[in-house]
């Protein structure tokens, strides 16, 4: 995985069978029109989906000008999706200027706010493009980042991309929790699975990308990104290290919990310009009520050895059922505070209380 974002990465760090697997269909001479590339936040779902890309822009089908999907391919047939940055192709992609590549993820609102789903109208842009000749006589190809916040009447538009897919036309989606994505969508797509990274390949990514860490730090980062290299450099990018500590130091205290710390680590992660620690907190907090769960069902999982004294003695405080509650509770609070424009400090100061209340039984 190459510096930057996704579109302008040039190497992708693991994930050989899932590449294998997308060349073994190109050389078969028929690719299927559509893929779904499902797998955690950060594991490197984007930077696999714009290899792609850049492949296929790269390497026109023989007959690009007609035709179903499958046309034959020119006889000699790359060994690997790797494209030089030098290469036209990819700097066109970098700069977000190639005619034939769209992609389509949350949008701005008439407000100039951030939309947290996808909304029809952006999927009609993409029904436009495909409906377009190739602007380069090749492939065209899209990317929706991702799948899993399509609304309803996004998710059925594209359905009806799917069902009458153009040619020479790839699409690419992107799920990081495919089971919300419609059956409908995922049964016309061809699955790529991405699983978390060994410890020792995302330590050696932090290690690469962020030489300035120490040494212990880089390895709490990469165990709390639980496979993830691009989690584990959003952690380090927004001090997640600090934020975690103070959340773990704040569940350690209870059930004796004074109000004014609450308050503290609510406006931590809602004061101004705070949005990444805001999505950070969401994550961290999601990742160890998650293994509290596991703990109180006799399951003891630390990301850290750090947690373990914190996760024994609250999983004993209340049963597995509790647990499980509060952590739905707290997740789904946290993706409908922004998708229904709920305060954040209050959102996060009604989590915390609940999760206090689960140690009070």
């Amino acid at each position: 995985m190459g510096a930057g974002l996704p579109q302008k990465s040039s190497d992708l760090l693991g994930h050989y069978e899932a590449e294998t697997s997308f060349l073994s269909a190109h050389a078969s001479g028929r690719l299927h029109h559509a893929w779904l590339i499902s797998g955690p936040r950060g594991v490197g779902k984007a930077t696999l989906a714009f290899r792609m890309a850049r492949f296929l822009l790269a390497n026109p089908p023989v007959d690009a000008d007609g035709g179903l999907f499958g046309d034959i391919l020119p006889p000699t047939l790359p060994t690997n999706l790797d494209l030089s940055p030098d290469h036209p192709v990819f700097q066109r992609i970098a700069a977000g200027s190639h005619g034939d590549l769209m992609s389509v993820a949350c949008s701005e609102n008439d407000k100039g706010a951030m939309r947290t789903e996808i909304v029809v109208d952006d999927v009609r842009k993409l029904v436009n493009f495909f409906s377009k000749t190739s602007a380069e006589g090749g492939w065209r190809v899209a990317i929706v980042d991702s799948a899993d916040e399509l609304n309803r009447n996004a998710a059925n538009a594209l359905l009806k991309v799917l069902e009458e897919p153009p040619a020479n036309a790839v699409l690419i989606l992107l799920a990081h929790a495919s089971g919300r994505v419609l059956p409908t969508i995922q049964s016309r797509c061809r699955r790529l699975v991405l699983r978390p990274l060994e410890e020792s390949s995302v330590n050696a990514f932090l290690a690469l990308r962020r030489p300035d860490l120490p040494e212990r730090d880089r390895l709490l980062l990469t165990r709390l990104a639980e496979g993830s290299p691009g989690l584990a450099l959003r952690l380090a990018a927004a001090n997640g290290l600090t934020l975690y500590r103070k959340l773990l130091d704040y569940l350690g205290g209870m059930p004796q919990v004074a109000p004014r710390a609450v308050l503290e680590l609510a406006e931590l992660v809602t004061g101004k310009g705070n949005d990444e620690n805001y999505a950070i907190f969401g994550l961290l907090l999601g990742g160890l009520l998650g293994r509290i769960a596991r703990a109180a069902s006799g399951a003891m999982i630390t990301a850290i050895p750090e947690e373990a004294e914190v996760l024994a003695r609250l999983a004993g405080m209340a049963g597995l059922d509790p647990w499980i509650e509060v952590w739905e509770k707290s997740t789904s609070l946290i993706q409908r505070t922004d998708a229904i424009n709920l305060d954040r400090k209050q959102s996060v100061i009604v989590i915390l209380n609940e999760i206090a209340a689960v140690t009070r039984f």
